[in-house]
């Protein structure tokens, strides 16, 4: 499955925007992270410390999709082996069914919506485990935008300003991301220095601050006096998972890693076992390009949501909803011309940022990180910078449902990295943020690298689509009419999206090349930039 080089380097579509190629390169969502992340390995660091540095400058400069009280998750390759970091946090211990009594769901925002925040303790890992540099070397650039200050962008300004009227009145909101009252315009000068000496803190402890020390004091204290149930003990007992990643067969010689549940990334694997059934899709078909893989999404998406949760409860069932024997079935429910409403099958009984780092030693990171919705639940812990993710948001009030809340159990999880192997051999680390867009971006992500044998920039540049509950179909605008047409005709409620919409994501894409360099991708959606050298 080669193509010629000169139809392989075609850019078909509106951005125009060329791809890095180089022996040493990061791809994120926002510039001044992923030039945090090369200098790094300038400084002789390796992928995993690029990928660290460009993380933690992230919280600084991009707020309004992460922060540091969020969640992460990392699949590194090293050495012939691809390992899986899950370090997601767990439920208050406070929080039991009878907790929430009264509600029929989980709220949107605000301290229900808090669960103990993973990221710190998996930089932490991620560093001791296979990073170069030291620790405190990671947060430099951090913590000198923090506190010097950094030009706000037009794209993070305008996410800024349509978060701000919902999270305002959350404790610690306006105080500490409104001054005056407004959120930083276009252009303008952002500083926090309270933030810059919480990242101190954090890199001179290697994270034990956060959760056994004067910053989890903070939060902790902070919690009590606003009505949060999160207390330092729930803090001081979190721990990370290196976890086996889970993965699936494509095409033959192609292979999707995701991280287990509860992340939903085995949504994706699902729908590529689904697909992988039918014949590769063709450019510009509707049927094969689009129809296909939006029918295997909402078959995949009805066994997610019905069935995946913390790891310990899923037992052994994250492998049955993998059994080839059980997707062959799922496959049969798609209507190859029509659009469908699927329902749960049973198997057998018994607001995200992403960046991707690469070296030529041939280290490979695929990293997420996220608060969830925006800045998160909107609490922010006074005098520290740590805005609180809303990650609680992702469990169930349904009596008896897998996902149902209970203390010191993880909540189904949007954020998920993904990793492709070529005959066991590292192809490519990539991912695409926006909530439920992750799994499905992922599907559409595999179908431009391997099916349609797109270089990685195409790939990122290309129409995509989103499925919603309902279910409902939304399209970019440049998606061509004739594909549009085609959807309704087969049955499809489609909803047009504008061209400056973010419904669906912003995607990085680091492909290794046969003699060892990158070719990297980083996605016009948002503010993102590839560096390399």
């Amino acid at each position: 499955m080669s193509l010629p080089a000169d139809q392989y380097w075609e850019f078909p579509h509106l951005s125009r925007r060329m791809p890095v190629l180089a022996a040493n390169v990061v791809s994120t969502t926002q510039p001044l992270a992923a030039q945090a992340g090369l200098r790094m390995l300038l400084a002789g660091g390796n992928a995993v410390d690029a990928a660290l540095a460009a993380a933690i400058t992230l919280t600084v400069v991009e707020p309004v999709m992460n922060g540091l009280g969020g969640d992460a998750f990392a699949l590194v390759w090293d050495k012939g082996e691809l390992h899986g970091l899950n370090a997601s946090g767990r439920a208050p211990s406070a929080w039991t069914p009878e907790y929430f009594a009264g509600r029929d769901a989980m709220p949107d925002i605000g301290w229900d919506t808090v669960t103990v925040p993973g990221q710190v303790a998996g930089w932490v890992e991620l560093s001791k485990r296979f990073g170069k540099l030291p620790f405190a070397d990671l947060f430099e650039p951090a913590i000198a935008y923090a506190a010097n200050g950094f030009p706000v962008s037009p794209t993070i300004a305008r996410q800024w300003a349509s978060q701000a009227p919902k999270l305002s009145s959350q404790p610690g909101f306006s105080d500490a991301f409104l001054k005056d009252g407004i959120p930083p315009k276009a252009g303008e000068m952002w500083r926090f220095p309270a933030q810059a000496r919480t990242l101190e803190r954090i890199a001179a402890t290697l994270g034990q601050d956060f959760y056994q020390g004067e910053l989890a004091d903070k939060i902790a204290a902070f919690a009590a006096k606003t009505g949060g149930a999160l207390t330092a003990s729930d803090l001081a007992q979190h721990t990370c998972e290196w976890v086996k990643p889970i993965s699936m067969t494509y095409r033959g010689d192609y292979m999707l890693h995701e991280i287990p549940p509860n992340g939903q990334g085995i949504a994706a694997l699902m729908a590529l076992g689904m697909l992988d059934t039918f014949d590769p899709p063709q450019e510009n078909d509707p049927r094969s390009h689009f129809h296909l893989p939006i029918e295997a999404m909402k078959v995949a998406f009805a066994d997610l949501h019905e069935h995946v949760c913390d790891p310990v409860t899923m037992g052994e069932l994250t492998a049955k909803m993998l059994d080839p024997a059980y997707l062959r079935q799922r496959a049969r429910l798609i209507d190859p011309v029509r659009a469908s409403t699927p329902v749960a099958g049973v198997p057998d009984q018994g607001g995200t940022v992403y960046l991707t780092a690469a070296d030529s030693n041939g280290m490979m990171v695929s990293f997420i990180q996220s608060n969830y919705h925006g800045f998160g639940s909107g609490v922010v812990v006074p005098d520290t910078g740590i805005a609180l993710h809303n990650r609680g948001r992702g469990f169930s009030l349904v009596p008896g449902h897998r996902n149902q809340v209970a203390p010191g159990k993880r909540p189904l999880h949007t954020i998920i990295p993904a990793f492709i192997t070529r005959k066991g051999q590292p192809f490519a680390s990539f991912g695409v943020m926006g909530g439920n867009m992750q799994a499905q971006g992922h599907v559409q992500m595999m179908q431009q690298l391997v099916d349609l044998q797109r270089n990685p920039q195409a790939a990122v540049d290309a129409p995509r689509f989103r499925v919603e509950a309902g279910p409902r179909v939304m399209l970019e605008s440049h998606v061509p009419e004739s594909i549009t047409n085609a959807l309704k005709a087969s049955g499809h409620r489609i909803e047009p999206q504008g061209p400056d919409s973010l419904e669906f994501g912003s995607a990085q894409v680091i492909l290794r090349q046969e003699h060892g360099a990158y070719i990297a991708a980083s996605d016009p959606r948002r503010d993102g930039q590839s560096v390399g050298y």
